[in-house]
This record gives structure tokens, C-alpha cells and sequence, in this order.
């Protein structure tokens, strides 16, 4: 199996994973976009700033440029970050699956 047709069956498992996992991940993601937009209001952030804070932290980066001020915002931001754990978590593992399910069709190739 060539490389042009490993990438594409590694997309074609890739999404057909993403399909099984869409309602998780919708989910953890309108988590995340939920208390992100909470958080925005209860420290009264425009939409664009709860947003950005969301993912930002979400994705663990945590650039420190906004940071809640309210223990109500904080404890918030605590479980943006454990979904973000989670929404990486569900990536690895859906990369993982797509990898070997290219790999077990090239073996029996």
C-alpha cells in the first residue's frame, strides 16, 4: 500500500470513528462552550473573551491573559479543564483507532 492510499484509508477510519464518538464529543464540547459563556458573564467578558478563555483553557494552554477573578468563575474553570482533558483524551484515542485500523488493512493486503 502506497502512501497516498494509507492516508487515505487513515481519513476514511478517522472519520468513520469521529461518527461512533460525535455525540461524546458534541457534548464535551457544548460543555466546554456552556461554562465558557457562563464564565464570560458572571465576570462580565464579551462573547469573543469567554470564547477564547473557554478553549484556551480547555486545551490546557492557559495563557494567563484572562483569568477569572470569582470563586464561582474558578471552580467553572476547573471543569472546562477536566473536559479539555477529556476532549484530548477522545482525540488520542480516535487517532489510535484510525492508526491501527490502516494498519490492520495494509497487513492484510
Amino acid at each position: 500500500m502506497g502512501p497516498k492510499k494509507k492516508r487515505r484509508a487513515f481519513f476514511f477510519a478517522l472519520a468513520r470513528q469521529v461518527q461512533v464518538i460525535w455525540p461524546i464529543l458534541s457534548g464535551v464540547l457544548v460543555v466546554i462552550v456552556g461554562l465558557g459563556l457562563l464564565i464570560g458573564r458572571i465576570e462580565d467578558w464579551r462573547i469573543s473573551e469567554a470564547l477564547y478563555f473557554s478553549f484556551v483553557t480547555g486545551l490546557t494552554i492557559g495563557y494567563g491573559d484572562f483569568a477569572p477573578r470569582h470563586l464561582s468563575s474558578r471552580v467553572l474553570a476547573l471543569f472546562i479543564g477536566f473536559a479539555g482533558i477529556v476532549l484530548t483524551g477522545l482525540v488520542a484515542a480516535v487517532s489510535v483507532q484510525a492508526l491501527r485500523a490502516t494498519e490492520i488493512d495494509h497487513t492484510e493486503e
